[in-house]
């Protein structure tokens, strides 16, 4: 029978991994035996690891033992062939083994398999190599992230959507910037490169992409400091700089690294250089091995506010768009551009999916995208022209796209020209990173989708704004709105031929998993509340649950080993909405420290029908005794935990969603504790656990920090008591 197996007795070192053994036993002929297998078994992984994975390997879409990269393949399907299981037989799926996960917080990211073990990346970058039949840990790379980030003002993301495999190695990123190579077999280091430098405000979450012997990396940034977006590719073996591609123009009076750039500096007025003016490409990236083109999803402005980084308009290229680039040489092919000169955070870093669709009775070599601002886009991806865009959800920034000039029709008044305006998607999207798949079976795409909108204000925006890194902003005050339906989320089946919904399961809570859909007419997907759900992918009738006991954000995989189809998925809410950047998350109860994450794999012979956690948990916020809140103070530190960027760990209004503390239950900010609270801030004592050190933060700054912690706590239903 399978157990549980929990890593937290593993032994293991940054570049010299050791295989997990038992110490303090007394030595034994059978413990001699056993330790003899172990080792036999790592080594018999180890020799499987050593074969070559190539682009033929990714985009061979008959592979069914393996998961070889983000969708599975080069095309970003996210669809299996697999059929053993099925609707007739779900209901006998459980759980066959797990691997308890201490010290990780959110997890997002898509494990990959390949030759029998399963890669991943957990909190702080720390990759590990998992016995795909059974859950034993192979081998741990810690990348050390929070040495890198210690003394620096590097507040940001503690997860990481994914890794990347080709020839014998695993590509990943860290939060400070860091591209790195590890051998597969051995978990150790064999090249690093820094991708920016420690002193510009930006981080990487998303996951390298690997084709053609390089691996593409791009970073975030543009609500933390003037940004200017690009990415780069590096050499898959030596980690060298192949080439970079600048995602918007710099100032013309230093010249353009390439025709492309100076087209796109055309788009653009003012000074927009001293802005950055954005497009940062954190995540969607899709390789087409047929076509031989890398096409990358752009990001939104930096500043949100166009009336600010390009005040007398433009379409602001490459801003918000697809870019196909020469995947050798890193030169400009085609855009098309899917929000000209946006100014709602609109960015197109959604997923890129790859297709052969019968249109009008020809087969297109189709792209289709849907990213943040609701439309759903089919493009020839060829040519870069548009076939079809249709909104898949609430719209009311425009109209309709215009199929004759491939431009959106916008609605008078959505770029809040009289300072203040209701516009839906939001700023989080109608669908975000949360990847959608594709079933070339039923011809449907199965897309995560939000339903919430935004209140716009710039009122009180200074024409002469301008961002200070690692303080950021966005040049426009914004907040949530009323959500154009009764439900924020929901899980719809789209037709990308005939551009319109077939099926859709609205969602009580908001923020649920990517999907993975297969041969057998099913589409897994992961709930913020803990379950893990099957449909039928042709009506979208629910087949099959399993509560998982703690919100799911990041995809289920599936593959095949040794005849029997297993489904695997980390588990563990994470990302924007779980650390209650939005209100919501902190209903849910999963609380920071109390439940367990954890990777869980599935197969029809498992045996584990109930995962065990604590319940749901809810902060309890301490009433500091002789505690005066100086009204003054507070609205001080109020500022000072916005313009830090603690809200993106801690929730707004010092309400957290489960990503980190609650600070209002904490007792590191009471005055018996005030020391232990200064270390924390200022010294990063806990930079470990994704806390930054703010070395500059003055005691005056700290004191009306926790000032405005003691208001929210003393005004809190529970701290009224």
């Amino acid at each position: 029978m399978q157990t549980g197996i929990n890593s937290g007795g593993t032994m293991v070192t940054q570049h010299a991994p050791t295989v997990s053994t038992k110490r303090n036993q007394p030595f034994s002929a059978l413990s001699g035996i056993c330790t003899l297998l172990c080792l036999v078994a790592v080594a018999t992984h180890a020799s499987a690891a050593t074969r070559l994975i190539d682009d033929a390997d990714i985009a061979n879409q008959a592979n069914t033992a393996d998961w070889l990269a983000y969708g599975r393949t080069h095309n970003e399907q996210r669809f299996s062939p697999l059929k053993d299981i099925n609707q007739g037989n779900i209901g006998q799926l459980a759980v066959s083994w797990f691997l308890d996960l201490p010290n990780d917080v959110g997890l997002v990211s898509t494990p990959l398999v390949a030759d029998g073990i399963l890669y991943f990346t957990g909190t702080m970058n720390i990759i590990r190599a998992v016995d795909a039949r059974s859950g034993k840990l192979l081998w741990e790379y810690d990348p050390q992230v929070a040495r890198a980030v210690a003394g620096h003002k590097k507040a940001g993301w503690v997860h990481s959507r994914g890794i990347s495999l080709y020839g014998d190695k695993l590509f990943a990123a860290t939060w400070d910037g860091r591209l790195f190579a590890l051998g597969l077999k051995t978990g150790k280091l064999v090249w690093s490169t820094r991708t920016y430098d420690m002193s510009e405000a930006l981080y990487i979450t998303g996951a390298p992409k690997a084709f053609k012997g390089k691996v593409l990396i791009g970073n975030g940034g543009t609500e933390s400091g003037p940004s200017r977006g690009y990415v780069s590719a590096y050499d898959a073996d030596t980690g060298k700089l192949a080439w970079r591609f600048h995602i918007v123009p710099g100032n013309p009076a230093d010249g353009f690294e390439s025709a492309a750039m100076e087209m796109a500096a055309k788009t653009w007025t003012g000074k927009w250089w001293e802005h950055g003016g954005g497009g940062n490409a954190w995540h969607g990236f899709t390789f087409d091995d047929e076509l031989n083109a890398v096409y990358i999803g752009t990001g939104n402005g930096s500043p949100w506010n166009r009336k600010i980084r390009s005040p007398d308009g433009g379409d602001n290229l490459f801003l918000c768009a697809v870019v196909a680039l020469d995947p050798d040489t890193g030169e400009y092919k085609w855009h098309y551009q899917t929000t000209p000169g946006e100014t709602w955070d609109y960015n197109s870093n959604m997923d890129i999916v790859l297709a052969d669709l019968k249109i009008d009775g020809k087969v297109v070599k189709a792209l289709m995208h849907a990213p943040k601002n609701g439309f759903f886009y089919v493009i020839d991806r060829r040519t870069g022209k548009l076939i079809s865009a249709e909104p898949f959800a609430d719209v009311n920034w425009a109209t309709h796209v215009d199929l004759a000039t491939g431009r959106p029709v916008e609605r008078a008044g959505a770029r809040y020209e009289d300072g203040e305006e209701n516009i839906f998607p939001s700023p989080f999207g109608a669908h975000s990173w949360h990847a959608m798949s594709y079933n070339p079976q039923t011809g449907l795409v199965y897309l995560p989708t939000l339903h919430t909108s935004a209140d716009f204000v710039d009122k009180s925006v200074d024409p002469d704004w301008k961002a200070v890194a690692f303080v950021g902003g966005t040049a426009v005050d914004w907040s949530q709105g009323k959500d154009p339906r009764t439900y924020p989320g929901s899980l719809q089946a789209w037709d990308p031929v005939n551009q319109k919904q077939i099926w859709s399961i609205p969602q009580q809570h908001s923020w649920a998993s990517g999907t993975l859909t297969t041969a057998s007419n099913l589409v897994f997907q992961g709930q913020a509340d803990g379950w893990l759900i099957a449909y039928d992918a042709t009506n979208g009738k629910e087949v099959w649950k399993f509560d998982t006991g703690l919100g799911i954000s990041a995809p289920p995989i599936t593959y095949k080993l040794d005849g029997k189809q297993m489904i695997s998925v980390l588990v563990g809410y994470g990302g924007g909405m779980a650390s209650r950047i939005t209100p919501g998350a902190e209903d849910l109860g999963w609380a920071y420290g109390v439940h367990k994450r954890r990777l869980v794999t599935f197969a029809l012979d498992g045996e584990i029908n109930k995962l065990e956690q604590p319940p749901a948990q809810f902060a309890e916020p301490i009433l500091e005794a002789g505690f005066d809140v100086d009204p003054v103070l507070a609205a001080q530190g109020e500022v000072i935990y916005g313009e830090q960027a603690c809200s993106a760990c801690h929730g707004l209004g010092v309400i957290a969603g489960g990503m980190a503390p609650d600070l209002r239950a904490s007792a590191m900010p009471l005055s018996e504790m005030e020391r232990f609270f200064v270390n924390i801030v200022r010294d990063g004592e806990r930079v470990g656990r994704g806390m930054p050190g703010y070395p500059e933060i003055t005691n005056h700054q700290i004191e009306a920090l926790r000032h405005y912690i003691r208001q929210a706590a003393h005004a809190s239903p529970e701290g009224s008591n």
